[in-house]
């Protein structure tokens, strides 16, 4: 059966709803915020509207792969663009925040399974330049940006309902990623030569990493059998939470820092001491232990697992 099936009879359960009609895949808010933006030489601000919605047509109104989705399968994510520095109209130097979320079988909840912040999210774009994305080539920095960052969303929502469901969009992503790094005036942000291990090059790696296969297993199990089955089993549910965070220590200590479980912290810290809070106090001690290791700077707030 393919995924987009198996997550339609996911969401058909979870929402009762009894017909589905062909759509894209992503919903993605763009929010494009120039509050903080340095401009060296005069710069038109009128066609920023312009600019968010050339950059939401193309995440929303492309077709990423070819499953079917129906309206209320779409993936519900959101791209936040702060544009910080432009030497010369229609160069931005920025950073970018994106979060993805998918739903919780039998609950309203939302989780968030991807929060990753682009440190350097530079592009050159004026009114005058369409954007259009292929497939083996480059175009130009903020496109390929963004089918980076579509195929990204799409790896992490189907490993969350897959056993590694997202290998083939990991694989357009690292494609993406070696056609920046021929081509891009920006090489940087695409390169392993970037000292702290957290650009685009190094998310994609992580992705891709056999070290990092039992944390991907680990995420499935996380979500589909833990998560999904909270509300009936959340004895089930706090196993497979520590099952994960095992299996997180071992990769800490094979690729210490590794981007993709900081971004996994940034984005469950909250979750997943709501989660443990209702364990055993082995449990909690256990938990507490595993999380102040992995994710030392939050160590106060999972103190509370200890009460």
């Amino acid at each position: 059966m393919k995924r987009a099936m198996k997550r339609y009879l996911f969401l058909f359960a979870c929402l009762l709803l009894a017909y589905v009609a062909p759509a894209q895949e992503l919903n993605c808010t763009v929010n494009l915020n120039s509050d903080q933006l340095v401009a060296v030489q005069k710069t038109d601000f009128s066609y920023f509207s312009q600019l968010k919605t050339v950059i939401s047509d193309l995440m929303n109104n492309r077709r990423w792969t070819n499953d079917q989705f129906g309206q209320n399968e779409k993936i519900n994510c959101t791209l936040t663009v702060n544009l910080l520095r432009s030497e010369t109209q229609g160069v931005f130097q920025g950073n970018a925040q994106l979060t993805v979320s998918r739903p919780v079988y039998g609950t309203n909840y939302q989780t968030i399974i991807l929060s990753y912040v682009d440190r350097g999210f530079n592009f050159s774009w004026l009114p005058t330049q369409p954007i259009f994305y292929r497939e083996n080539q480059f175009s130009d920095d903020l496109t390929q940006m963004l089918a980076f960052y579509a195929n990204i969303i799409l790896a992490v929502d189907y490993d969350s309902f897959s056993r590694q469901g997202g290998n083939p969009y990991i694989q357009r992503a690292y494609q993406v990623v070696n056609l920046a790094q021929a081509s891009s005036p920006n090489q940087s942000d695409w390169s392993n030569t970037d000292n702290g291990r957290r650009n685009r090059f190094w998310l994609v790696e992580n992705l891709q990493s056999q070290q990092v296969i039992p944390f991907r297993d680990g995420f499935y199990n996380y979500h589909r059998l833990g998560l999904d089955a909270f509300a009936s089993n959340p004895v089930q549910a706090r196993k497979y939470t520590m099952d994960l965070l095992t299996n997180m220590r071992q990769i800490t200590l094979q690729k210490p820092g590794a981007v993709l479980l900081n971004s996994f912290f940034d984005a469950k810290s909250d979750e997943l001491l709501n989660i443990m809070a209702e364990g055993t106090r082995d449990e909690r001690r256990r938990a507490f232990d595993l999380l102040s290791f992995l994710d030392p700077s939050k160590t106060e707030n999972y103190r509370r697992l200890l009460n």
